[in-house]
């Protein structure tokens, strides 16, 4: 296990009507004016954000609203959002909806103090300050709501991109699993997906002797696996919602993947599909991880089959663990097809022809990205091809 530190300052405030304390815990964080920051109509139409506007006028909070995020957040909305906060002197933005919602809001977060453009921050610029950020969760999929991370795509040349920084962190999120009830199979399976994936992208690391946040990732995956056919089932289910949306704050506040180096790679693979298709960032994973997985198994077949053996349970096979290892991975597509995940470049609307613009826009030309296994240009492209 390497040095790290671990610092998650987040104030979780979890269960049924917690969306009705947000004007309290804004104003225990110092803010006095706010910026609702939302998505689609959803919020709106269940009275979500109205319930958030009720809370924050009984604490005598002023408040202004931009909604209309979009699922892969652009930086039309950020640009929109970091004016609006400038002329109306906000100093404390409220994020309600998903991953998308906070990650635009955390943009703003980051430009309203800034002098430059906010790019700068997810073209690797480390930011010195920041409007405080809270967050109302509705979908258990990005995590970005115990993070210090912060995804955006760029309109001109459409490249996705990440920041962090703690500065970024939530000071506070509320977790209403109630919230998520009425997402649709699709939404929330692309969450399941998504919540797996930021585990596996920890959990397939170079690190030696890290026997705890292995057993950490293992138990997150094992949850996953028992609980996300539940909610396909049910979508009322409560219990099986809540621990839904725990997995998916544990899998990203990095309590995980502390003191091993991690991946990512199939991360940045898939985010040039979600900017280029506009399809769902959990869709997309689908289709990208197991590919991956398949393309770099050979680098550590022991760690592969480990994850088959405690995850999926799988036989191990001492005379052929690749074997072994290859079977963790095909039962890791079966559960993505039986929650009704697509596989397939098809089946996500992905088109051969636009493997080199994808790998283009990957941006590493005659380098190597990082991660489990260093990949090269003509790696992302057999990765990509491997998904057709």
């Amino acid at each position: 296990m390497e040095n790290f530190t671990f610092y998650s300052p987040t104030k979780f405030v979890f269960g049924k009507d917690t969306e009705k304390n947000c004007g309290n815990l804004v104003k225990e964080f110092g803010g006095t004016r706010v910026l609702i920051h939302y998505g689609g109509g959803s919020a709106v139409r269940s009275g979500l954000i109205d319930r958030v506007k009720n809370s924050l006028t009984a604490n005598g909070i002023y408040f202004c609203e931009l909604g209309g995020v979009h699922p892969n957040p652009l930086d039309d909305k950020v640009y929109e959002g970091i004016n609006i906060c400038r002329k109306e002197q906000i100093d404390f933005i409220l994020a309600v909806g998903g991953g998308s919602s906070i990650d635009s809001a955390k943009a703003i977060a980051m430009g309203v103090p800034y002098d430059g453009d906010f790019w700068d921050f997810y073209s690797g610029k480390s930011p010195k300050a920041a409007v405080p950020v809270g967050t109302v969760l509705t979908i258990a999929a990005a995590g970005s709501e115990g993070s210090g991370d912060s995804v955006i795509t760029k309109k001109d040349g459409m490249l996705k991109r990440g920041a962090g920084s703690e500065l970024i962190r939530p000071k506070f999120s509320i977790l209403n699993p109630e919230l998520t009830t009425t997402l649709p199979a699709f939404q929330t399976a692309c969450g399941a997906t998504d919540i797996m994936a930021h585990v596996f992208e920890r959990y397939f690391t170079n690190t030696q002797n890290v026997e705890t946040t292995d057993r950490l990732c293992e138990a997150v995956l094992l949850s996953m696996i028992h609980e996300t056919p539940k909610v396909i089932a049910n979508p009322n289910d409560y219990q099986a919602r809540a621990n839904i949306m725990w997995a998916g704050m544990v899998a990203h506040n990095n309590i995980v993947g502390v003191g091993r180096d991690q991946d990512w790679n199939s991360h940045g693979i898939e985010h040039e599909l979600s900017a280029l298709y506009d399809c769902a960032h959990g869709a997309g994973l689908a289709v990208i991880m197991p590919a991956w997985m398949q393309y770099v198994v050979e680098h550590d077949v022991m760690r592969f089959a480990q994850m088959a053996t405690r995850v999926w349970n799988c036989k191990m096979d001492f005379n052929n663990p690749l074997q072994t290892a290859l079977d963790g991975i095909q039962a890791f597509k079966n559960f993505l097809k039986s929650i009704g995940m697509p596989l397939t470049f098809a089946e996500l609307g992905a088109k051969e022809e636009d493997i080199p613009t994808l790998v283009k826009n990957f941006g590493i030309g005659n380098g190597e990205t990082g991660g489990f296994v260093h990949l090269k240009a003509k790696d992302i492209e057999n990765i990509y091809r491997l998904a057709l």
